[in-house]
C-alpha cells in the first residue's frame, strides 16, 4: 500500500521540488503546486489525462464539485495505486507545475 512517506520521498527526490503545508495539509511544489495530500488516505495531484484516469478506474481516480473548475486537478486514492505507478503520476504532475528534469 502507498503512503503519505512514500509521496513525500517521491516529491522531495525531483529537482527543486519543496514541502509546505496547504490548507493544512502536506503539500509539494515545483514552480506551483504539484500535490496535496487531501485528507488521510487521498491525494490531489495534475494531470492532463484526468478524464480517461477517471474513465478507467473512477474507484481509484476521482474528483469532488470543488475540483470541477481545474480540470488537471484529480484526486487519488493512495490505497488503490502502486508506487511505480504513483511516481509516473507524481513526474507528469511536476512538469505540468513548471518543474524541470
Amino acid at each position: 500500500m502507498v503512503t503519505e512517506m512514500d509521496v513525500r520521498r517521491i516529491c522531495l527526490a525531483l529537482p527543486g521540488v519543496t514541502e509546505r503545508p496547504s490548507w493544512n495539509r502536506p503539500a509539494w511544489f515545483a514552480r506551483t503546486l504539484m500535490a496535496r495530500i487531501w485528507e488521510d488516505g487521498v491525494l490531489t495531484l495534475k494531470t492532463g489525462e484526468r478524464e480517461a484516469l477517471a474513465g478507467t478506474d473512477p474507484h481509484t481516480f476521482f474528483w469532488t464539485p470543488h475540483h470541477e473548475r481545474s480540470p488537471q486537478l484529480v484526486l487519488v486514492r493512495l490505497d488503490r495505486v502502486d508506487v511505480k505507478e504513483l511516481g509516473e503520476l507524481l513526474e507528469e504532475s511536476y512538469l505540468i507545475a513548471g518543474g524541470s528534469k
